[in-house]
């Protein structure tokens, strides 16, 4: 008859493994869903360290969307939880969700090339080579983040639908506003920067995803593509 199988507690984990020690050392970032949840639940029981427990509860519940949707009389009948872990735990989620919206009222809104030019200007104006940005949007035209998506040479900026729309599908972006400099000072235009534009806006069709506006940027003027009527 073989023997349970035993857990080691945390305190016999190799430091570099004891999810606290790791967040101290790397941050929060390096640290699976697990590893924070056990932070936060601080315990296990006899037969988990407060790690397993984490991951045991995570794998049983669904998941953190199913695990943030639980109530505490769900997660307090869950074995090694009890009430006080499941609050704690509960509370952390409400935080989150309160950041979350806090941002969301904060974010700029876009309702015209003027609210978004202030986004680039500060970057563009003065730089010696293209640079190519994206405003990417939320469902609201709000701005979730800018990006750099390419720098260029002196009088180049090559830019492919794929790191565009790459950035894009990262940020869970709706729609985006490009924009991009012009050295010379001159932000009329050029033949090409209408022929990247429209192969631009046609990725983005099929991406599902919305090309708002190109804005050049020459100085301290701009140009909308879209004021102008050229997409």
């Amino acid at each position: 008859m073989s023997l349970p199988r035993r857990h080691p507690t945390m305190k016999e984990l190799p430091i570099h493994e004891r999810p606290r020690e790791r967040f101290k050392h790397y941050g929060p970032s390096v640290l699976s869903p697990g590893e924070l949840l056990a932070i936060i639940i601080r315990t296990g029981t006899k037969e988990y360290s407060a790690r397993d427990l984490a991951e045991k509860l995570l794998t049983e519940m669904g998941g953190l969307r199913n695990l943030a949707l639980s109530n505490v009389a769900e997660l307090a009948a869950f074995h090694g939880m009890g009430e006080a872990k499941a609050i704690q735990v509960l509370a952390a989620f409400e935080l989150g969700r309160r950041l979350f919206t806090l941002e969301a009222e904060s974010l700029p809104v876009i309702r015209s090339p003027r609210d978004a030019a202030p986004l680039f200007m500060s970057t563009l104006r003065y730089q010696q080579k293209e640079f190519f940005l994206a405003a990417h949007l939320n469902t609201k035209n709000q701005v979730i983040t800018v990006e750099t998506i390419s720098i260029g040479t002196l009088n180049s900026s090559l830019v492919h639908p794929r790191e565009l729309f790459k950035s894009a599908v990262k940020n869970s972006s709706a729609a985006l506003i490009m924009a991009h400099n012009h050295p010379s000072g001159d932000p009329e235009p050029s033949k090409e920067d209408l022929q990247l534009t429209k192969r631009l806006q046609q990725a983005g069709e099929l991406m599902g995803i919305a090309v708002l506006d190109h804005l050049i940027i020459g100085g301290d003027r701009f140009i909308s593509l879209k004021e102008r009527g050229l997409m």
